[in-house]
């Protein structure tokens, strides 16, 4: 199994834009989703965000299998959940 991230987005996110702008910078592969236009994903964050459409939410499937989804995390806290 290979690792994953996926970023959930919405347009005009600043706070999304610097962690892609990071991710970018370091190499770090992702796959943007964007909450406007996939319900489910719009729903998906909200269940994990306290009911908000919290944006940056970022869902990391390890190697290893574990999975983690963080609400607006830092670079570093996205390369610690690949490793599992």
């Amino acid at each position: 199994m290979s690792a994953e991230i996926t970023v959930y987005w919405r347009p005009g996110c600043v706070f999304c834009m610097k962690l892609w702008f990071k991710m970018r910078l370091t190499g770090t592969r992702y796959r943007p989703v964007n909450i406007w236009r996939d319900p489910e994903a719009a729903a998906f964050v909200r269940s994990v965000a306290d009911g908000n459409e919290t944006v940056p939410t970022v869902r990391v499937r390890s190697a290893t299998g574990t999975e983690r989804t963080m609400v607006n995390p830092r670079l570093s806290e996205v390369r610690r959940a690949l490793t599992g």
